[in-house]
């Protein structure tokens, strides 16, 4: 469930920023929330419409293909965590400035309004599509259902009254802290997907080396207890890990935090010329 909360909330949180900045933006425009929440509809729908479609293609893939859905579905939702917290480290605050320019643009009318409900239309439906991705990837790794809805539910409230409180300006804290709080553990959530997804692979055949359990730590934490379970969602943790799943674990927790510390490093300034 806790896995389900962070990835909800971090997803609605950026969503809701962009929709706070764009709204921030464009005070004393008279039809701004019409545009705005057309775009957060349209967004919504179609994420939704992805989420059927994802669907249906697991249930015609039941069976021998499952294992193939679940590991590409697990790979993809590495990918793109990996891309988004890397990206994130650079680019959070130029995504900032180029949300007010647009609601500058709009209001001093060299934008129309449609601009507003496109802009809020593709960052909803960014992250919704984002949000279905690790979803499903999450369903896969082994949470339940209602663990997941409740964790959804808990992670978009938040999402929402964070957005709500930094607009307001009821938060003085920075929100790139936020994500670098959030960012390790989501580091652990992607490396566990990759883990997974080496196991799917392996039952499907694909992976033949490297299959035989390292060790075994069933007399200190069972994957079947409830703490084993939610660890193993949240970090992937199982307790007879075989070693293509520790080389998938390692070598994504790896790529990613030094992607995340490439990112973060300060850009370089140009040197002023010489004077002749």
């Amino acid at each position: 469930m806790f896995a389900t909360l962070l990835l909800v909330f971090r997803e609605v949180l950026e969503a809701a920023l962009i929709v706070g900045i764009v709204a921030a933006a464009t005070r004393g425009v008279a039809t701004r929330a019409r545009w705005i929440g057309s775009g957060i509809v349209l967004g919504v729908a179609g994420a939704a419409l992805l989420a059927l479609f994802a669907g249906r293609l697991a249930d015609a893939l039941s069976g021998s293909g499952q294992e193939w859905f679940n590991a590409g579905v697990l790979l993809a939702a590495v990918g793109l965590l990996g891309w988004h917290v890397v990206w994130m480290s650079r680019h959070a605050r130029e995504l900032t400035a180029q949300m007010q320019a647009i609601g500058r643009e709009v209001t001093s009318g060299h934008r129309p309004l449609t601009a507003l409900m496109m802009v809020v239309a593709i960052a909803v439906l960014r992250e919704g599509s984002e949000i279905v991705l690790f979803g499903y990837g999450l369903f896969a790794s082994g949470s339940s259902a209602a663990a997941l809805g409740l964790g959804a539910t808990l992670g978009l409230l938040a999402g929402v009254a964070m957005g709500f409180a930094i607009y307001f300006g009821l938060l003085r804290v920075p929100v790139r802290y936020f994500f670098s709080a959030t960012n390790g553990l989501l580091v652990l959530v992607a490396a566990g997907m990759a883990a997974n997804a080496a196991g799917f692979l392996t039952q499907a055949d694909v992976l033949q080396r490297w299959t035989t359990p390292l060790w075994s730590t069933d007399w200190l934490l069972r994957d079947d207890s409830t703490i084993g379970k939610a660890l193993h969602v949240l970090t992937g943790y199982t307790s007879q890990p075989t070693g293509m799943e520790l080389l998938f674990y390692l070598a994504t927790a790896a790529l990613l935090l030094s992607g995340m510390r490439w990112a973060a490093r300060p850009l370089a300034r140009p040197t002023a010329p010489a004077a002749a």
